[in-house]
């Protein structure tokens, strides 16, 4: 189950379907990044509840923006990334754009490319929560477990109900950090804000177990 878990997790391919997911949170927020409807894009990021872009999009951008999802949502990488260039060389306030690019960087295997988007979308929005959590997963990538921790944290703080956060702060418990009662918390609120996922209630359960043993363990130890 681990395994499994862990190569969804660290799989260096973004499917069609996780990065379709990730546009359609963009088009309807201005620029958030994926939504967690299946289980082949754990680790994109969902901004339902977002603060807020800088400025309302204005008609002509949302239309260059639309564009631009449309063709990521293709698979179409290489195109998706000219396009959101261009969007920015016109609109460079509008920090989902920097966070689609930086989606786009993690995707070709560019760590370094893909912090300067995520920097440039603080820059703009400091509690930007996708980007936040592209942060975080940036650093968990980078074994920095801690730091991943605390960019996720600061997502959820901004945006209590992003669901995705919860998910990968789930993860970083039960995976790296081994805090099962933690891990368990987190996947927990994550249910109770998306559609019932059966694979995520099974590691529930299992983290249960976990928790119940190592109370256990600790009561006899005492």
């Amino acid at each position: 189950m681990l395994l499994q878990r862990f190569f969804k997790i660290e799989g260096s391919r973004i499917s069609r379907c996780r990065i379709a997911q990730a546009c359609l949170c963009l088009m309807l927020l201005g620029g958030c990044a994926a939504g967690p409807g299946s289980r082949s894009q754990p680790d994109a990021s969902i901004a339902d509840g977002e603060p807020g872009l800088a400025r309302a999009i204005p008609p002509r951008a949302m239309t260059l923006f639309e564009q631009a999802v449309a063709i990521m949502s293709t698979g179409d990488i290489v195109e998706a990334q000219f396009r959101f260039q261009e969007f920015l060389l016109q609109y460079p306030d509008y920090p989902g754009a920097h966070v689609n690019l930086a989606i786009i960087h993690a995707h070709n295997g560019d760590d370094r490319a893909a912090q300067g988007s995520i920097t440039d979308a603080l820059i703009i929005d400091p509690e930007h929560p996708a980007a936040l959590n592209q942060l975080g997963m940036l650093l968990r990538r980078q074994g920095k477990f801690l730091d991943a921790e605390s960019a996720y944290m600061k997502a959820v703080t901004a945006n209590p109900e992003y669901a995705l956060a919860h998910y990968n702060l789930g993860v970083l418990n039960e995976l790296y950090l081994r805090r099962f009662d933690v891990a368990l918390l987190h996947f927990e609120y994550y249910q109770l804000l998306t559609i019932e996922d059966k694979q995520v209630e099974k590691w529930i359960t299992d983290l249960k177990r976990r928790v119940q043993v190592n109370q256990r363990t600790a009561n006899v130890t005492e």
